[in-house]
């Protein structure tokens, strides 16, 4: 299918006219018939229990209609269930961590909500309390699957008697969720067991399954509506309390409620990037060759919920290695549960071992690119399977040529431009390529339009886009006669927008269906007898038929257990950093992905793009901080947390190795949003000790760390 498989000329964003002409809608800016607002009183306490709540001169203000609280909630079945979350909203006088909404007021105006929330008059009893996690590394706890925390292949340690070795520590800070579409939910009843959201989700049937569960009522009683997504990017991969509460409400007040969190509350209630500690030991004998890799991570977890992820997987294959060792822990703070974000642990991950990788390189005296091709196995070692498809030599090699890398001194500090020295960098980054199952309908019309139906979600990588462009080149239909209908949870199952499955999960299934459509149609004109390659629309014509409809589910078989599928980045920069200031500049940036076919290479583009500036943010600037008296963030607003603006961001060549995955699905195609991060920080901070000598290990790579690091 894949030789056979051919797209439309490139096209662009299918709601490219909707999202740029405000036609689109987003979840805030729904306005139903007696709509209400929603505003949140948070706990100034960061560990304890509420005493004393006084909602009487909130609940006389003008126009509130409820305060809702853990005083008057209404009856949630799921939070009686054995397998309840451990944070319930409203459900206990026990508060968790600073920002933990207490209360909730609900009025007829915004305003008016607003106002009575600050009226609410809450005790505490307090107790002592940990957010600082930089002291608090011997306070680990282990994932109760020991698989999940602890890998070896081979010698444990290896690398300490490698001829040549390196041992080195580096650290992240906590990265929040910014995007401009702020979080919420818009709720109502529309009877005493059917329940309708306007979500800010990442999933629609994961919504509705996690309100269902919650509220006790059947699945089919849920209907979830996210058409279109400001910025996902992990924080919708969940339902949040915050949601919780919204329903809550509208069923306390039988009106419609809207909630939209401010600025501050996207810092405590929607997740973030989880501090991390990293040791990598790496040892290599005197040609280059790996010896040894051993890597150690922690990270931030919340004392209510364990939550894990995938640091150290990069580790356990990336680069061929006879003896590999990780483990993996959490440290449990005071503080909200973390959410995967940009890139999950992969990005942390491969930080520390990209740059670990550079500094056995430059130990070596080899250039660290030709390090890393000498390095790069052709089959997964840890799976010990062959990869389903893997081109990442000739994205190195593309990649160099393109950044100009012959132009790079092996010695640090030897390039300037005026009062700037001059670096390069590379890494690598990598992510899973997964195809799990999905669900399309397909309705072929007689006037020669052809919809497609599945609850998939658009979080802005251009899904419709690309599922229109796999329509269109299995059927021949132009794309203009197109429609990808989703963000509907009663259409046909998909999984959630997140872990870069999209294209492959749903891609196959709407080529599967357009395949089925395909034959159901020639049979139709056979046996009505005109020739199998009729045109679709005589074909309705002669059978007198308004439409032709098909339904098709796609998974995935027997081909995921014998090759492992990987989608690969390589990120080259160029850096300019000031002699006095430390200022760091990105001059140049140069991504290359090798993700299968390419089925939308605009919205590709954009992909990669919209991952270098995210691994800007998270190489120079983003770094969320907490007063460890009070618990509390200081820097929990735009002006304080500093994300890449446009200023920061240099011309992004994008380069695609473009072949198909024979493997992974019909298209050949894999995803790349997560690739389009993991490894760029790295990137970043090897050219910077290209450019000056100095190894930064702590993110973010601001100017007074420059300036203070002694060269290497």
């Amino acid at each position: 299918m894949i030789d056979q498989l051919s797209f439309p000329d490139d096209t662009d964003r299918v709601d490219g006219v909707a999202k740029v002409t405000g036609k689109a809608r987003y979840f805030a800016e729904f306005d139903l018939p007696g709509l209400s607002y929603a505003v949140l009183v948070t706990s100034t306490i960061t560990r304890g229990r509420i005493t004393r709540i006084n909602t009487r001169s909130a609940g006389n203000a003008p126009g509130v209609l409820a305060v809702v609280s853990h005083v008057n909630r209404p009856e949630t079945p799921g939070y009686e269930a054995e397998n309840a979350p451990a944070m319930r909203i409203f459900y206990t006088d026990q508060v968790f961590f600073n920002g933990q909404p207490v209360a909730m007021v609900v009025a007829d105006t915004f305003e008016r909500a607003t106002y009575a929330a600050s009226l609410v008059e809450v005790s505490y009893e307090k107790e002592a309390f940990n957010t600082d996690f930089e002291h608090s590394l011997d306070k680990i706890k282990k994932p109760k699957n020991p698989a999940q925390g602890q890998y070896r292949r081979g010698v444990e340690d290896a690398y300490k008697t490698a001829p040549v070795k390196v041992e080195a520590t580096y650290t992240l800070p906590i990265e929040t969720h910014n995007p401009m579409e702020l979080h919420g939910i818009v709720a109502f009843w529309n009877a005493a067991d059917k329940l309708t959201v306007y979500a800010k989700t990442q999933g629609v049937k994961s919504t509705q399954s996690s309100l269902a569960r919650t509220f006790g009522l059947p699945p089919e009683n849920v209907q979830v509506y996210s058409e279109y997504v400001g910025g996902g990017f992990g924080m919708g991969l969940r339902t949040w309390p915050l949601e919780i509460a919204s329903v809550m409400a509208a069923k306390l007040t039988g009106k419609p409620v809207k909630l939209v969190l401010t600025r501050d509350q996207m810092f405590t209630m929607v997740g973030n990037r989880p501090a991390a500690w990293q040791q990598i030991g790496l040892g290599a004998s005197e040609n280059g060759k790996l010896v040894g890799i051993t890597h150690h991570s922690l990270a931030q977890s919340s004392v209510y919920e364990d939550f894990m992820e995938n640091i150290t997987g990069m580790s356990k294959f990336m680069y061929g290695c006879p003896n590999v060792n990780t483990t993996s822990a959490i440290v449990p703070l005071d503080m909200s549960v973390p959410i995967w974000m940009r890139g999950p642990g992969e990005a942390t991950g491969a930080f520390a071992l990209e740059s670990a990788v550079d500094e056995l390189a430059f130990k070596l005296n080899m250039d660290p690119l030709d390090f890393r091709i000498l390095n790069d196995p052709d089959t997964d070692m840890e799976k010990n399977r062959p990869f389903s498809d893997k081109n990442v030599k000739e994205a190195y090699r593309r990649g160099a040529e393109a950044i100009g890398w012959k132009n790079r001194s092996q010695q640090p500090a030897k390039l300037s431009q005026g009062d700037w020295l001059l670096g390069y960098g590379v890494s690598t980054g990598v992510f899973g390529a997964f195809r799990r199952s999905a669900t399309v309908k397909a309705v072929f019309s007689s006037d020669g339009t052809l919809v497609l139906q599945s609850a998939a979600s658009d979080i802005g990588p251009g899904t419709g886009t690309g599922m229109v462009r796999i329509a269109s080149g299995v059927t021949g239909i132009p794309a203009e006669k197109i429609t990808f209908e989703l963000g509907d949870s009663s259409l046909p199952p998909a999984p959630s927008q997140g872990g870069s499955a999209t294209l492959s999960t749903v891609g196959a299934a709407v080529n599967d269906v357009c395949v089925q459509l395909i034959s159901n149609l020639k049979e139709l004109a056979v046996n009505s007898g005109l020739k199998a390659d009729a045109a679709f629309t005589d074909i309705l014509k002669k059978n007198n038929l308004p439409f032709v409809e098909v339904t098709k589910e796609s998974k995935g078989g027997a081909e995921q257990g014998k090759y492992s599928m990987y989608s690969f980045s390589i990120h080259f920069v160029q850096v300019k950093v000031h002699k006095r200031t430390g200022v760091v500049k990105v001059n140049k940036i140069v991504s290359v992905g090798d993700a299968g076919k390419i089925v939308s290479p605009k919205t590709a583009r954009s992909q990669m793009v919209g991952g270098a500036v995210g691994g800007l943010g998270m190489a120079l600037t983003e770094e969320a901080i907490i007063d460890h008296r009070y618990g509390r963030y200081v820097n929990n607003n735009f002006g304080d947390y500093h994300v890449p603006v446009n200023a920061d961001i240099p011309d992004i060549d994008v380069i695609f190795i473009d072949k198909p995955d024979p493997h992974i699905n019909p298209m050949g195609a894999k995803g790349m949003g997560e690739i389009a991060l993991i490894g760029f920080s790295a990137a970043v901070a090897n050219a910077v000790f290209n450019a000056t000598g100095k190894r930064i290990r702590s993110l973010p790579i601001t100017p007074d760390k420059v300036l203070e690091q002694p060269q290497v």
